[in-house]
């Protein structure tokens, strides 16, 4: 009965990565007004305080979350659309410059039918 999941904390900060999401689903999530960001290729560290959806355009990413081996990444690039949990700390080792719409999740919880 082996399990996908480590047993330490960091297992369920995981990145989601769906590859070549349909027009519709693109739609859905209303991409084209969220805001832009870019990065030319080398190594960022990146600590998320929100949870990220975001799609890339252009790019290649290696995604190393920390304390990982080096041999744990993550691969995503053009065309992918990524989901970035909440607290993860990680190293993208960027290959080719990254064009991406992102969006942040609001500090609440994340349930479709928040009434405010």
């Amino acid at each position: 009965m082996a399990t996908d999941s480590n047993s330490n904390n960091t297992s369920n900060l995981r990145i989601m990565v769906e590859r070549n999401p349909s027009e519709a689903r693109l739609s859905e999530l209303n991409i084209k007004c969220w805001p832009k960001w870019g990065c030319s290729p080398g190594k960022y560290q990146l600590k998320f305080d929100a949870e990220e959806t975001c799609y890339l355009l252009k790019g290649k990413v290696k995604a190393y979350p920390k304390g990982s081996s080096s041999e744990e990444y993550v691969e995503f690039g053009a065309g992918d659309l990524v989901t970035i949990p909440k607290g993860l700390s990680c190293t993208w080792d960027v290959s080719i410059a990254v064009d991406k719409y992102y969006k942040f999740e609001s500090s609440s919880s994340s349930s479709s039918s928040s009434s405010s």
